[in-house]
């Protein structure tokens, strides 16, 4: 079974290959430093290892509370926010149909989210929704006290209860918390719910192949055995070598941050598939969070073509030269469609009459491919074999480990948000929450 791959080939007219190999003794010691935890932020190292470890009792337990889940609920809401909602949403929106809200649900529930957002008009909607469907949630935060989810929990479990009667409201919510301490955890406790455990030594970020992530895959109906094969099988590979032409983590990691020397200070994921959009936003989080620090890291961005062709595309093509675009490349999608041919041939496709769409589809991506390095913007190329579980899960663990060897040759913490935490100091001010009341009074005399 092929895996996926790297092909730096598209960067040559920007960047030599000898540059990119150059950075082969800084890609060893960093990697070196990963495996045996002894760089920045070393207490959250537990994803390097987590797949391959994953106990086959939790997956089990998993399992089974998934099929419970599925034989309640008409919708599963996923209350989180970043880390803990962005990865599950990425697996499930790759896996699923892409107009999977229409199908007809007898077996799996609609996943909906909560918690990502402080928007009263959708969370008013949402009740309004769930006042007509029966529906179970998890809750997913560590700590229980983040605002965003800790407010959306407060609403639905209010309504949830309100609605079924705390007794059967305690068997439609599963927390997956701290494992000894915390708001959420003695809230958890305290009533009786079903709970799962997120690592201490594992950044929601790097979370998704936790029960953070793997829950909500699972009652989405999604194999998270084959999830955790495909990661454990990238977990393996880098195991076995650091060497750039051979690990292809290594290989992403040392040319783009070749490519951000050379001031491409802006990395656009493209993608052809319009289901892989969330695992775009999954990776903008991943790479924006653990690098953008210290003055220092490439700006994560992402468009999905071939449609932003027609919008970002005029400035990918002639706006600054200071972007380059990894492209995840799939070789063969889930379906088969041919172009009919057509009578009158009035839009004048008839030269590509009984070829698959998927055909047309990867002639937009070299001819886009070509245009943009005539423009300028170096390509790296991610190929994967399909979209699967199994692919899915080498492709985050890849991004992951690649992650974490861009940032230590930035020279920066991965694994830390220190910066997430000012807008907060804000609002908490704001809002007169107690305890902030130095930082009220400064932001009074400021404004």
């Amino acid at each position: 079974m092929k895996n996926i791959s790297v092909n730096i080939d598209n960067i040559k007219e920007f960047a030599t290959i000898n540059e990119v190999i150059e950075l082969q003794n800084e890609i060893n010691s960093n990697h070196k430093s990963l495996m045996n935890r002894t760089g920045k932020g070393n207490d959250f190292l537990g994803w390097i290892d987590l797949p391959g470890e994953t106990d086959k009792e939790l997956i089990a337990s998993i399992n089974q509370v998934a099929t419970r889940i599925r034989e309640k609920a008409e919708i599963f809401i996923v209350i989180g926010i970043g880390g803990s909602y962005l990865g599950a949403r990425a697996v499930i929106e790759a896996l699923s149909n892409n107009f999977e809200f229409l199908r007809n649900r007898d077996n799996n529930p609609l996943i909906v989210y909560a918690g990502q957002n402080i928007s009263e008009d959708y969370l008013s909607e949402l009740l309004e929704i769930l006042d007509n469907r029966d529906y179970a949630m998890t809750v997913i935060s560590k700590s229980g006290t983040t605002t965003e989810p800790a407010l959306a929990f407060r609403l639905l479990k209010n309504h949830l209860e309100n609605k079924y009667g705390k007794e059967e409201a305690r068997n439609r919510i599963v927390a997956i918390t701290d494992k000894s301490k915390g708001a959420l955890k003695k809230l958890a406790d305290n009533e009786g719910y079903q709970t799962y455990v997120v690592p201490d030594d594992v950044g929601g970020r790097y979370s998704v192949l936790t029960p953070v992530g793997l829950l909500p895959i699972a009652v989405a109906g999604f194999d998270i055995e084959k999830l955790i094969a495909g990661a454990s099988e990238m977990q393996r590979l880098n195991a076995v070598t650091s060497s750039i032409q051979d690990n292809p983590m290594a290989m992403y990691a040392a040319a783009r941050n070749v490519l951000y020397e050379k001031g491409k200070l802006i990395e656009i994921l493209v993608n052809y598939q319009p289901n892989l959009f969330y695992l775009t936003e999954w990776w903008k989080q991943l790479y924006g969070e653990s690098e953008g620090k210290e003055g220092k890291g490439i700006f994560p961005a992402g468009v999905n073509f071939t449609s932003d062709l027609h919008s970002m595309g005029q400035y990918i093509q002639e706006g600054q030269r200071i972007l380059f675009e990894t492209v995840l490349s799939v070789d063969n999608p889930k379906n088969e469609v041919k172009i009919p041919y057509d009578e009158d041939n009035l839009d004048g496709l008839n030269y590509l009459a009984g070829r698959r769409v998927n055909k047309v589809n990867k002639m937009a991506e070299l001819g886009t491919t070509i245009a943009h390095i005539e423009g300028g913007v170096p390509n790296i190329r991610i190929e994967i074999p399909g979209i699967n579980e199994y692919y899915i899960g080498q492709l985050i663990y890849f991004f992951e480990m690649a992650c974490a060897l861009s940032g230590y040759i930035l020279g920066v913490n991965p694994f830390d948000q220190p910066g997430v935490e000012a807008y907060k100091r804000n609002m908490f001010a704001l809002l007169a929450k107690p305890g902030f009341e130095k930082e009220t009074e400064k932001i009074r005399k400021k404004n």
